[in-house]
Order: structure tokens, then sequence, then C-alpha cells
């Protein structure tokens, strides 16, 4: 080989916006997945697994005006010249699935699914292109109680979770309705409203009502231009918003219906909240775990009628103490308009979704490294080659009692084989030497007592003299005592 030519080695890197996943976070989402899905079995829904792949134009409202569908989602082209795509999210594969298999399906059909889906999008901090979600979704019923047992479902999953948030509920026909009746209809400045309200959290009342109207500057001299609304219209709008504020369900009904009185559309939405309203108490469902917020309008340029979000309230902080604010965890509402685009007839429907990864990435913050991290496998610790037969043999015997085993593999010496141990996380490592076979005993260190019993001591010397944690003792009491530590995990 001449000096110009050398072996191509590419450089070991990850896709932008794509995450590797080792055992403890794996382990995470499965918990939450497995709880969640117990969850929505328990309210009837049936689980539903679709392709990873779709054909593009089956994912209609995410592709471009281009001839290469490849701008939101990953496509490629199949060999009979279609497009096909990798789902963008669960609820276009499901809207497919229904309107493919309408006939035969029960109805209402009540469906879960979870798995990863995938977004062509730039990358950032917090933003992967490859995440989980897992949804639940009612299609084919027109009923507001169909809304409430989705925010219920969700109420009742977070709580099974252990994970505190508030499921905050709109619905478009409110704004809608209220707009219609100050004479807004052009729907660029009712974009411009929605994103208006969509900066409450951010800049206040004040700057709400600001870019409501002609715009706001910030500290830095920027101007942001505003939705353009003439006086008469800003206060009804900023009476809207604040109708939630800190309220319990039938007061917010009642202010509601009050600022929309003069509105059809608008009553119409406060009628089907009033509906969720009843649903909600009969399930048990109370004002702290779900109320009624004008101010979400995330979405209403989707969803049809009702729109539901679930705030995180876990205070979560980075490995530095630092704040994280992870905000909305989930959510989801009434879509009555994604079937029709196959069959061209109208299917009501409505759903709850949240991300699997995002919320285990919260969770991680929150209980820390330690609590996150998978337990290892008892370690048998190899000594020679002689006796590897023993060495699994006993392996056999520790996973036939149910407990996960390995013989160390390697070639290093017992001090690195115990360091392999601890990273792993292992309760306890089994050393079967040429003494404990002689004598037909095994000798176990409990890892976790070691360690906390290694932090009281603070000699060297003591500390190799009384071996903290390590048991020698008979053969046949070795998976006796196994137990009692995996017990004590």
């Amino acid at each position: 080989m001449s000096d110009t030519e050398q072996t191509f080695r590419p450089e070991a890197r990850n896709p932008r916006g794509f995450a590797d996943k080792r055992s403890d976070q794996i382990a995470l989402e499965r918990r939450l997945i497995t709880t969640v899905s117990q969850v929505y079995e328990a309210f009837g829904f049936e689980a539903l697994q679709t392709p990873a792949f779709e054909y593009a134009d089956a994912l209609g409202k995410f592709l471009p005006d281009a001839d290469r569908p490849n701008v939101g989602v990953f496509a490629l082209q199949d060999d009979d010249e279609q497009w096909m795509a990798l789902r963008y999210d669960l609820t276009a594969p499901l809207a497919r699935f229904a309107a493919q298999n309408w006939e035969t399906l029960p109805k209402p059909f009540r469906r879960y699914a979870f798995g990863p889906v995938w977004r062509n999008e730039k990358p950032g901090p917090g933003r992967l292109r490859e995440f989980m979600q897992c949804d639940a979704d009612v299609v084919g019923s027109d009923r507001p109680e169909a809304d409430a047992e989705v925010i219920a479902l969700a109420v009742t999953g977070f709580k099974a979770l252990d994970i505190p948030v508030r499921i905050r509920i709109n619905n478009r026909k409110l704004l809608n309705g209220l707009l219609s009746s100050l004479g807004v209809t052009d729907p660029t400045q009712q974009l411009g409203v929605l994103r208006a309200i969509d900066k409450l959290d951010r800049f206040g009342m004040a700057g709400v009502e600001l870019l409501l109207g002609a715009g706001r500057k910030d500290e830095s001299g920027d101007f942001t231009k505003g939705a353009g609304l003439p006086a008469s219209a800003i206060q009804p709008v900023l009476d809207f918003v604040s109708a939630g504020g800190g309220a319990t369900r039938a007061e917010v009904l009642n202010r509601l219906a009050n600022v929309l009185a003069q509105s059809p559309e608008g009553q119409a939405g406060v009628e089907d909240l009033g509906r969720i309203a009843t649903a909600l108490a009969a399930m048990g469902v109370d004002d702290a775990a779900a109320v009624f917020d004008p101010g979400i309008v995330r979405g209403l340029e989707y969803y049809t009628g009702p729109v539901f979000e679930a705030e995180l309230l876990l205070e979560t902080r980075d490995e530095k103490g630092n704040m994280v604010q992870f905000g909305s965890v989930g959510g989801g509402g009434r879509y009555d308009d994604l079937v029709a685009r196959f069959t061209g007839e109208r299917v009501p429907a409505t759903g709850f979704s949240f991300g699997v990864s995002r919320l285990a990435a919260a969770l991680a913050l929150v209980e820390g490294k330690k609590a996150a991290r998978v337990r290892g496998p008892v370690v048998i610790i190899a000594f020679s080659d002689s006796d590897m037969g023993e060495y699994f043999k006993l392996a056999a015997e520790i996973r036939a009692a149910g407990i996960p085993a390995e013989v160390y593999l390697g070639r290093s010496g017992m001090r690195p084989q115990m360091k392999y141990a601890d990273r792993r996380l292992s309760p306890a490592a089994v050393m079967l030497g040429g003494d404990e076979l002689a004598a037909g005993t095994v000798t176990i260190k409990d890892l976790d007592l070691g360690r906390d019993l290694a932090l009281q001591i603070s000699d060297n010397k003591a500390w190799r003299e009384e071996r903290p944690g390590q048991v020698t003792l008979p053969r046949q009491e070795a998976i006796k005592h196994l137990k009692k530590i995996m017990d004590s995990i």
C-alpha cells in the first residue's frame, strides 16, 4: 500500500437528531408504556400496531409542495415509483387504518398504540428526529363524553405513573365563535390572535394586549407585528383568555357563557364543555386534575373541537441544579376531518398522545441517575479456565431460581472483575475458587451492603480484613442467600 493509500475508517458518530439508548432509559420507557397500556386496556381500548412506513400521500398535512416529499418526513421511492415515508405521528396511520377497515371495525373504534415516530426537522437540545409516542383515540363518536373519557384516561394514566400533571382544556368553537361575533374572519388575522394568546405565559396579559393590536417591542428594540385587531375587539379577547384564571370548571363555564353570549358557535362550545364537565365529575376527575383554560391555543389550527394539554407539575433540574422547563408532556383533542381525507365522509374522532421519550427524560432528571439505572445480574467471578464448567453450572442454578446471573467472560484479574460487577450495578458477586470448590462452599459479596459498610470504615487495612458484606457459606445455601440480597434491593 502506498503512502497515499489509506484504509477508510468512518468516524463513529450518531446521525444528528438520533440518540442511542442504554438499559436504564429503555427500562424507564418500558415501564411508562407498560403501566399506561394497562390503564388503556382497563378503559376498553384495543392495542393496534401499524407499520413504520406509510404511503407519503397518507401523511398529507405534513407534506410540502414539492416533487420529492422529503421535508418534514423521511421519504423514499419504492420500486413501483410510489413514495413512502416514515410515520410522522401515530394519528395519520390510525386514520388510514380506520378508512381502510371501517366496514369491519367495531364502531366507535377505541385503539391505543405506542412506538417510534420520525420527523425530518432541524434537531436541537431536547428536540430529536426519532422519539417514542403513546396514543389513545376514539374514532366514530361525536359525543363530548368521548372527549371527557379520553381526558379521564390521560389523568388516570399519569396517576398510575405517579406523575403529577394538570390537564388544561379548551375548545376551538369558543375562540372561533368569539372572533366571528367580533367580525374577525380573515384567516391571517385569526392566526395572529392564536399566536398572541400563546405568548400569555411569557409576556403576561399586557404583552398579549399589545400583540392583539399593532404589535410589541421587546427590551432589545425588536418589534413583533401584532394581529391588528381594532380596539373594540381586543378587550373581549382578553376577557375570554382571563376567564380561566384559577377557577373551578363550573366557574369558568359561567364566565365563558357571559363572554360568548352573542355567539351561537361559542355557546355550542360552552355546552360541549358543560357535558365534558359532567362526565369528568362522574368519573371522579376533580378540578385540580383537569381545568378549563381558554388560554390553551396550541393545536387549535388542527383540532376541530375540544383540545387538551398535559402540563407537567414536577420540578425538574439538570445535573448543575438549573431549572429545566418541560411544560407540556402530552396533548390531544377532537379531529373530525382526518379520516375524511380518505373517504370523503366526515368521521368524528378524539384522542390523546404523550411523548414517552420526553416524559422519560423529565423523570430521569427527577429520579436521578442512581434511581434510573437498571440493576445488573449476579456476576460469577472467573478464577480459572479449568473451572469454567463449574461457574456455568452455578450460573444455571441461579438463573433457574429466577435470579439473573452471568459468568465473567473477560480475561482480567479479580479486582477488575469486581470493578466490572460494580459498574454493572450487580447486587452480588459470587466467588467459586479452588478453596471453595474443595470445601463445597461459595463466597458471596453483597455489593450494596459492602459499599454501605465501606463508608463506615476509614482505615484501608481494616476494610481489607473485615471484608464488609462478604460471607462464605455451603454451596446449597447460595441461592437462599442471593434471594435474601435480591429481596433487600
